[in-house]
């Protein structure tokens, strides 16, 4: 079975080529607001992997990476709010320009703590990238400087975004079939 043709995926709402052609556009845009600087890729794991290693290639500017990993869903399919790190940067912050990577903002609780966590370990600027945006689930404004695609509230899958651990694998952004989670 090709992955494009898995059995849990309703609907493709992002194919691969439309995710490459947007990451690759964004890289552009990126770099040309970091000439001169060598920005700090922060991924919010574990669902931004995908998108962090093809927006790194992306880039023109040198970078260095580091990864955060938080909670606010557990096995739920919507956040419960309370947002739980598990594991935290490897090196500190201060003085750096950081440019926070992350997968999808849903509610935008877990960003707007994240956000307000390193703001105060003094960083010389902190940014966000999201490739996926759902306005429509918004609670909290957070300031996004770019975002990959708006979708509709949808529960996606693929691309690195998960259901209990699965479908990270799948090429493209999916929505998962109602009968699964449901």
């Amino acid at each position: 079975m090709m992955k494009r043709d898995h059995p849990d995926v309703a609907e493709i709402l992002i194919s691969a080529d439309e995710l490459q052609a947007r990451i690759q556009a964004l890289g552009s845009e990126i770099s040309a607001a970091y000439e001169g600087k060598e920005p700090l890729l922060l991924a919010v794991l574990k669902g931004s992997i995908v998108f962090m290693a093809d927006l790194m290639r992306a880039l023109t500017v040198p970078h260095a990476i580091d990864f955060m990993a938080v909670s606010s869903y557990g096995a739920a399919t919507q956040s419960s709010g309370v947002v739980r790190i598990l594991k935290d940067l490897d090196e500190p912050i201060e003085g750096k320009d950081v440019l926070i990577v992350e997968d999808i903002i849903d509610s935008g609780h877990t960003l707007e703590y994240l956000r307000g966590l390193l703001l105060a370990r003094n960083p010389a600027s902190l940014r966000i990238v999201t490739l996926l945006s759902k306005p429509a689930r918004r609670e909290v404004d957070v300031p996004v400087d770019w975002i990959g695609f708006e979708i509709p509230d949808k529960f996606v899958i693929g691309y690195g975004l998960d259901y209990n651990e699965r479908y990270r694998d799948l090429p493209y952004i999916g929505v998962l079939k109602e009968h699964i989670y449901g």
